[in-house]
């Protein structure tokens, strides 16, 4: 059972970006399962793509369109991911690109396609070609809701979030969607997420504005260490509202503080809908020498199949964690100066038990669903924090029965 609600939120509308869905059957009959996103002639695009080495055919595709033009459409189809398909997946998005610019009368350069779902098995691009003109009969400003379900694979529900903001006397919107579930430790951005606003932004300031959001948000998850051939997000700023310069520090703080207030709930719901999560986990670590240590703790603790097991059975088996910190590599480190918390109760102090802890004040914390973990490692000034799950029976069974 996924953590947390479900309920999307009321969209704020962008205008000129509109949002179109279709079912083509690719995995199951009558889902719906492409969707097409139309950007406003003069809008700027920032895109942030996987780092995996065997990046998917539609994110190689991606890239050298998005060197030729800024992009009019994205194309996007669920439940094949056409990655690891070779020579022939390049030519199968490309060919999904070059139909639904023919439909929209752009050029083939200007569509962005983008794929998730089972990797290794050939693109059907006949039935995604066959339903291009019902999506784009389909393109409305009000679609974000619909959208976001057809962008799912093993998403239990979909995930939106919006922001509005008061920028030099005007009202900038932002809406925003993503979906992600399973093989979630970013290392770029998030599964598959699309943001629009209707602010005024160049190209090089909204890339370094994603950039930054990104490494607040979508790379500060993970469910299973595992980072996707196809993840990617996108912003879209149309103009139609208050300019930002970069020479407007108070403007382009108030932007970036709401863009960040779209995308944190977007990768917590994707946390919070992780395959077969039962509990949501706030991991901290304090007083680290830098940015690289703290997260190389945060995330070895995350990652950690015993850690992440005694979370799911509410067992406070706190010596797991204290592993966990000790095989993070962090080089010279102190451990008869740390300290770590769960929830309000102090477990560890000055690197043993501490003797203010009971069982059963650390078992009342893990029986939650929201759990907090603090790590104070007694050397620097610098905090990070990420996000993960428990692993529960059920994200092993997902996995298994994925490809049935």
């Amino acid at each position: 059972m996924a953590v947390g609600p479900s309920e999307l939120p009321v969209f704020n509308i962008i205008s000129g970006v509109r949002l179109g869905v279709a079912s083509a059957g690719i995995k199951k009959p009558g889902r719906k399962d492409v969707v097409v996103i139309e950007c406003p002639a003069g809008a700027t695009v920032a895109s942030v793509f996987t780092k995996n080495a065997f990046c998917a055919a539609p994110v190689q595709v991606a890239k050298k369109h998005l060197e030729k033009a800024t992009p009019r459409y994205f194309l996007v189809n669920t439940g094949n991911a056409n990655a690891g398909t070779g020579p022939s997946g390049l030519v199968n998005a490309t060919r999904c690109c070059s139909a639904l610019a023919e439909k929209a009368g752009v050029q083939d350069f200007e569509v962005l396609p983008f794929s998730t779902g089972v990797i290794g098995e050939p693109l059907p691009v006949e039935k995604i070609e066959a339903v291009l003109s019902d999506a784009i009969a389909n393109l409305a400003e009000d679609n974000w809701a619909l959208a976001a379900e057809g962008i799912l694979t093993t998403d239990t529900r979909p995930k939106g979030a919006v922001a509005t903001v008061e920028i030099n006397g005007q009202t900038v919107k932002i809406s925003g969607i993503s979906k992600g579930s399973g093989m979630i430790k970013p290392n770029m951005a998030t599964m598959l997420g699309y943001i629009a606003t209707d602010a005024k932004i160049d190209q090089a300031l909204l890339q370094q504005m994603l950039t930054t959001t990104t490494n607040r948000s979508f790379n500060r998850i993970t469910i299973d260490s595992d980072t996707s051939t196809n993840d990617a997000c996108m912003l879209v700023a149309t103009g139609a509202s208050a300019e930002i310069k970069a020479d407007d520090a108070a403007a382009v703080e108030a932007f970036q503080q709401a863009l960040d207030s779209v995308a944190q709930p977007l990768a917590h719901a994707i946390v919070k809908d992780g395959e077969g999560a039962t509990k949501f986990v706030e991991i901290t670590v304090t007083h680290a020498g830098n940015d690289e240590e703290a997260l190389d703790v945060a995330f070895t603790v995350a990652h950690s199949p015993l850690v992440k097991t005694a979370l799911f059975a509410s067992d406070a088996n706190w010596g797991r964690i204290l592993a966990a910190v000790g095989r993070a590599n962090v080089e010279q480190l102190d451990v008869d100066k740390i300290n770590i918390w769960l929830g309000d109760e102090q477990i560890v102090e000055n690197g043993g038990r501490c003797s203010a802890y009971t069982e059963e004040a650390g078992a009342a914390v893990m029986a939650k669903e929201n759990i907090a973990i603090r790590i104070d490692l007694a050397r620097g000034d610098v905090s990070e924090t990420v996000w993960t799950t428990d692993l529960s029976h059920d994200y092993v069974s997902i996995n298994a029965d994925y490809r049935s």
